[in-house]
């Protein structure tokens, strides 16, 4: 597991039924490409959030394969429509095997 990797995501609280809702999500994570060399010339393992997964009440709203080029700390914002209340599950997959979730719950009217 990474070290101090820190999910945080950002859905409005309420929503009228139909509405798109801006989703914005960010993982504090040193996103290491691999092909960077320390200062002894090893090669500096590869440590990337490589996959990012977003569900609405168990339906996919989005998911992405992340490359190495990505930068630090990943962010994603996203539009989504809402037509019930409900909760958005996000998941992040780090090289490592770890997986990093969050969830937000969002309340229609």
């Amino acid at each position: 597991m990474a070290d101090n990797v820190t999910p945080r995501v950002r859905v409005p609280r309420e929503a009228s039924a139909g509405d798109i809702v801006s989703v914005r999500s960010l993982i504090s994570h040193v996103m290491e490409s691999g092909q960077r060399r320390d200062g002894d010339g090893n090669i500096i393992p590869r440590s990337i959030i490589n996959r990012f997964v977003c569900d609405f009440n168990g339906i996919n709203v989005i998911d992405v394969t992340i490359e190495p080029s990505i930068s630090t700390n990943p962010y994603f914002q996203f539009e989504a429509v809402v037509n019930e209340t409900g909760t958005f599950n996000f998941t992040w997959y780090d090289d490592d095997g770890s997986i990093y979730e969050e969830t937000a719950d969002i309340t229609v009217s």
